[in-house]
């Protein structure tokens, strides 16, 4: 005879829930910084890597790593359209010392 599990009350779920305040978003070590590029910046960078921006990498504007930039915050807050500039990341390399990327912001399925 095999034991019976017992299931969760609905009521459980229901008042821990309810008990988990939000937590604030706390950048992991591991996440490099992400910088958020002006349109004057995104505009030289894309001339001088010498490729499209729609050739580019993506990131989501609801990524976690770009909560990591008080600057994609206050544009945010401000209400500045966000979609379609750059994100600068560094990353420490053991080759190279520091490794540059850069995502291109596009809108995900929440926003």
């Amino acid at each position: 005879m095999s034991p019976e599990r017992k299931r969760p009350s609905r009521q459980s779920k229901a008042a821990a829930a309810k008990a988990a305040p939000p937590r604030p978003f706390t950048a992991h070590l591991m996440v490099p910084p992400h910088e958020l590029l002006s349109e004057a910046e995104s505009a030289e960078t894309v001339t001088k890597l010498g490729v499209s921006i729609e050739r580019l990498p993506k990131i989501l504007l609801s990524d976690p790593g770009l909560k990591t930039d008080p600057k994609l915050t206050a544009a945010r807050e401000a209400r500045e359209p966000l979609v379609g500039r750059l994100v600068r990341i560094r990353r420490p390399s053991a080759t190279a010392g520091e490794a540059v990327a850069y995502r291109v912001i596009v809108a995900g399925l929440e926003e």
